[in-house]
């Protein structure tokens, strides 16, 4: 498998353009951090009154406790203090609520901030890095003496703009007919590098 191209210039943008996406991904990771931290502190208001309320909870519950036992009165001081207890309790669990309630938007809160632009880039880079991977590696396969800068270079005139053709030669099919070396490696090299590869050394394909 072909990661990278043969062409220095080629070569570099692509490790450049790596490195550049793992940055990409770094940086929206410790956005989405941020993001989480900053949303949770929008709990600290819960997290407040789920204290005070287990605290009025504890307070009541220690009244009712201290006067549970006085003679004659039996439970009928205790019961108001406990009924009391029992409001605290409701305003600790609101509280709870309320952060939960926070942490989970927080959550998926900092999941989209991460996930959308990581998605929307890394999928681009990965069908483009895919696309020249598939191709530069089928290519290599030929790449290796004379004949093969022939299909090279018939490919070239298949899909290359004219006025690259014309830059080689006036009659690049009549070339490439008549079999002229020079003609038909220029045509090669033209689709060789758009498959990131190097021709072979024209010793090889003497």
């Amino acid at each position: 498998m072909k990661l990278y191209s043969d062409l220095p210039a080629r070569r570099t943008v692509q490790v450049l353009s790596d490195l550049a996406m793992v940055a990409w991904v770094v940086l929206w990771l410790r956005v989405a951090q941020w993001v989480h931290e900053s949303t949770l502190r929008l709990a600290e208001p819960g997290h407040r009154l789920e204290s005070a309320g287990t605290g009025f909870t504890g307070r009541m519950n220690d009244a009712g406790n201290s006067v549970d036992d006085l003679p004659l009165l039996d439970d009928r001081i205790a019961a108001p203090f406990r009924s009391a207890a029992g409001v605290g309790e409701d305003f600790a669990s609101a509280g709870r609520d309320l952060v939960t309630a926070v942490e989970r938007f927080a959550t998926v809160l900092a999941i989209v901030t991460a996930v959308a632009p990581v998605v929307i880039v890394l999928g681009t880079w990965l069908v483009l890095r895919w696309r020249f991977v598939r191709r530069a590696t089928a290519a290599q396969r030929f790449v290796d003496a004379a004949p093969d800068l022939d299909l090279f270079a018939l490919r070239a005139m298949a899909n290359q703009p004219m006025q690259r053709l014309a830059r080689i030669s006036d009659d690049p099919a009549g070339a490439w007919r008549r079999g002229e070396a020079d003609v038909v490696r220029a045509l090669a090299v033209l689709e060789l590098k758009e498959s990131g590869l190097r021709p072979p050394p024209v010793a090889a394909t003497a």
